[in-house]
């Protein structure tokens, strides 16, 4: 009891002391912040990307990881232990989720020849195409997957002198952001379009020293609305899963590892060539400053090159470009050997 002085001299008991008090918000504070770490990994271990405001919150999930230790630490210094245990679970699970990415996977796979891939979003067309030809030459690459690729874009990559270096492609180029192309080094055939809410995915067969490989320029419509959530799912559910011909999917998801529909193509049995090279916390976009009601955002891994488990990783990059808001990705790939 506390025994306080009353306005005329008596004394006041008061049920519970100040510290007392101070104790209990200390503690109620720490349990909600340990909550709050806990359902965000709880909701990434029970996946859906049904809701929408979930579908745009799970990309931050490696800040949420990093930060996590936060809670376990102000558990600690207040000597709330049941409180520190459960922070302590937590922490362990998110670096289950998000550990792996930082170190990479044992060399399997491949066998075959090497192809050494890049995915370029031009941002309707606006990256110069002398900048993007330098890069495919600077890093030898085999084949390009563009998105947002424009018909002005096509002109300025032949002016630009790509076709000296891949002289193959597979276009299927349109105003604003929208379009898409293969270009390669290798013969290459159109085989098919995925097109939901009119965002064009091109799929191109090519033959890489007789071994076929199947290539997607990605890119889903971005799901930053309601109305666009469910094409951006439509988009992502279309893309062939693992088998026949060797396949690889290059381009802007809109979608990190930690959206359930990416998890669901790892799944199926592709690898991602960041995580398999110990990339995986690399960002590509935005690469610009973008801002969400004047809030910053924080940058995401939303370009991927993702290959089925038959093909070897080499190497992973990401390489900023003028007048785009994504970086290009690069990886050096081993493509599976004859069969």
């Amino acid at each position: 009891m506390d025994h306080r002085p009353g306005p005329s001299g008596g004394k006041v008991l008061s049920g519970v002391s100040d510290p007392a008090r101070r104790r209990g918000w200390v503690t109620a504070a720490i349990w909600l912040i340990v909550a709050v770490f806990a359902v965000w990994a709880g909701l990434w271990l029970f996946p859906s990307d049904v809701a929408f405001g979930w579908v745009q919150l799970v990309a931050f999930t490696p800040y949420v990881a990093l930060s996590s230790p936060v809670a376990l630490v102000l558990a600690l210094l207040a000597r709330r232990w049941v409180a520190g245990g459960a922070a302590l679970v937590v922490c362990l699970v998110f670096a289950v989720i998000v550990g792996p990415r930082m170190v990479g996977e044992s060399p399997s796979g491949g066998g075959g020849p090497r192809l050494r891939v890049l995915a370029v979003n031009l941002l309707a067309g606006g990256a110069p195409a002398e900048e993007v030809v330098r890069l495919v030459r600077e890093l030898r690459v085999d084949v390009v997957a563009f998105q947002e690729l424009t018909p002005s874009a096509v002109e300025e990559m032949g002016r630009a002198g790509v076709d000296s270096l891949l002289p193959h492609r597979v276009t299927e180029a349109r105003p604003g952001t929208r379009g898409s192309g293969i270009y390669s080094r290798f013969p290459a055939t159109r085989v098919g379009l995925l097109d939901f809410g009119g965002f064009g995915q091109l799929m191109g067969l090519l033959n890489v020293d007789g071994v076929k490989v199947e290539i997607v320029s990605v890119h889903p419509c971005a799901p930053y609305t309601g109305r666009l959530h469910r094409c951006w799912g439509d988009g992502l559910d279309a893309l062939p899963r693992p088998g026949g011909a060797a396949k690889i999917l290059i381009g802007d998801f809109n979608a990190t590892v930690d959206h359930a529909r990416v998890r669901d193509l790892l799944d199926s049995g592709y690898r991602d060539a960041a995580e398999a090279t110990g990339e995986g916390l690399l960002t590509t976009w935005p690469a610009l400053p973008r801002d969400f009601h004047g809030l910053p955002i924080p940058p995401v891994t939303i370009d991927h090159v993702l290959a089925d488990d038959r093909t070897a990783f080499h190497a992973f990059s990401v390489h900023l470009l003028s007048d785009t808001d994504h970086k290009a990705v690069f990886a050096d790939l081993e493509l599976p050997g004859l069969q």
